[in-house]
């Protein structure tokens, strides 16, 4: 037996919703907890600027998707499974055939998600919703060159991060600024 994180089919909207049934099922003996040993619905923080304030909210990274980490025996996983899918809301083990023991997600892609989400260390980087193009203009909302208006340069989405040309004293400069310390014109 290894553990591993499987991901579930799940109905959309109701992935908070299923994660705690599972955790009340563990919690209440329904559920081995030597078998399933966690549940997540990974999220990740979201910022959007509108009318120049900053609102915050938060995303399902796996829409209508759930891992459940369980350390599935060879012998006797069909009672499990059967267990979990019956729960309502559920739809499948992803990526499985009938009758065949469910495949866990490989390590990297778990790493990467929860990474992500923030349930395991690395880089969680809040990330910013509204989406700019190079040469559109937009005014600086804070920082150094608050109400100064440019023209965006260049984006680097990985650091969330735009290179705008801004005038300054007559020249154009280019200014880096975060993308949360900008809206469009």
């Amino acid at each position: 037996m290894a553990t591993g994180w499987y991901v579930l089919q799940v109905y959309s909207g109701f992935e908070s919703k299923i994660e705690k049934t599972i955790r009340m099922m563990i919690d209440s003996g329904e559920l081995d907890k030597e078998i399933v040993r966690d549940v997540k619905a990974p999220s990740e923080s979201l910022v959007e600027t509108r009318d120049g304030k900053k609102r915050s909210q938060t995303r399902k990274i796996l829409p209508g998707y759930i891992l459940v980490e369980m350390d599935l025996p060879d012998n006797n996983w069909k009672a499990t499974c059967q267990k979990i899918r019956q729960i309502q809301g559920i739809t499948t083990f992803v990526g499985t055939v009938a009758a065949k023991k469910p495949q866990p997600l490989p390590g990297d892609e778990v790493r990467a998600i929860l990474q992500k989400s923030g349930d395991i260390k690395g880089e969680r980087s809040v990330h910013a919703r509204q989406s700019f193009s190079t040469g559109e203009e937009v005014k600086i909302t804070s920082g150094p060159f608050e109400s100064f208006t440019g023209i965006i340069e260049e984006i680097d989405p990985a650091r969330n991060k735009l290179k705008v040309m801004v005038g300054i004293f007559g020249r154009n400069a280019p200014v880096e600024v975060d993308l949360l310390q900008v809206e469009k014109v």
